[in-house]
């Protein structure tokens, strides 16, 4: 029986800011980022069943190197669903441009049910903050304009890395998308937008701006502390995000964290 006649949601998985590093024993302020990666991985395996589509939604390698990129692959694999991937500020998009087996995993199109996926880079190479190209707004602007004539859409679904609203700590400022503002004018026109997922900040985050929800999901290695001055880890765990998209437009999304392993960080670190 096919989902359309059953009713069942879209199944989404977004994975993100993973950090990982050319040496699997290599840490960020303390933390392994391959063992923390691992356990998120092991959490989505025993917890998920269905997965219709995985969203990477960047800063998958902390310093850009082919061999993070291949064990990120390679695990997204052992799950029975397509992936994509998006490039964040840590990530450089020729180096996983030039990965031929991931050759698929860029894509800034998905159409699922009656929901299209739009995924768009907003790194800025050398950077940290995030501003989406002229490119990516026409981009974005076409997309929109496409799914709004297609009968077979009726939802949007739009990804990136950087956040487009401020985060939650006053550290935060000026690591953004800097073009929010563009950003948030092309969304704000087209109703049938319904969501705005992204990363970058580390941080659990579900609200309603205009309409639209937006989803920050946490890391699968460190977490940043919400609603302090200047630079602090949080103690929560890594964590992974599903949402469910249903054919009349509705989402429901909760956050997965690791239970049952203690993630050694520097809380004494300014800055990483």
């Amino acid at each position: 029986m096919t989902r359309e006649a059953t009713g069942a949601p879209v199944r989404v998985v977004q994975i993100t800011d993973t950090h990982l590093f050319r040496d699997p024993r290599a840490a960020l302020l303390k933390l392994n980022t391959q063992y923390s990666f691992e356990k998120v991985v092991e959490l989505m395996a025993a917890k998920e069943e269905n997965i219709d589509l995985i969203l990477a939604t960047g800063d998958i390698a902390q310093d850009a190197s082919v061999e993070a990129y291949l064990r990120f692959g390679d695990a997204m694999q052992s799950f029975q669903a397509p992936f994509y991937w998006i490039p964040g500020n840590h990530d450089r998009r020729r180096v996983m441009e030039s990965l031929d087996q991931y050759q698929d995993a860029f894509t800034n199109l998905v159409s699922l049910s009656n929901w299209q996926v739009i995924m768009l880079d907003s790194s800025v190479v050398g950077e940290v903050h995030g501003n989406l190209s002229e490119r990516e707004l026409i981009h974005l602007e076409q997309s929109l304009q496409a799914a709004q004539s297609n009968p077979q859409i009726e939802h949007c679904l739009v990804c990136l890395h950087h956040n487009p609203v401020p985060g939650s700590a006053q550290w935060m400022e000026g690591i953004g998308l800097h073009n929010d503002k563009a950003f948030l004018a092309i969304i704000d026109r087209f109703e049938f937008v319904r969501a705005v997922v992204y990363g970058h900040i580390h941080q659990e985050l579900d609200f309603t701006r205009n309409d639209v929800r937006f989803f920050c999901t946490p890391s699968t290695c460190i977490q940043f502390k919400p609603e302090v001055t200047e630079f602090s880890l949080d103690e929560v765990s890594p964590a992974y995000r599903w949402l469910n998209l249903f054919e009349d437009g509705r989402i429901e999304s909760e956050i997965e964290r690791v239970t049952g392993y203690e993630f050694e960080v520097d809380h004494t670190s300014k800055g990483y």
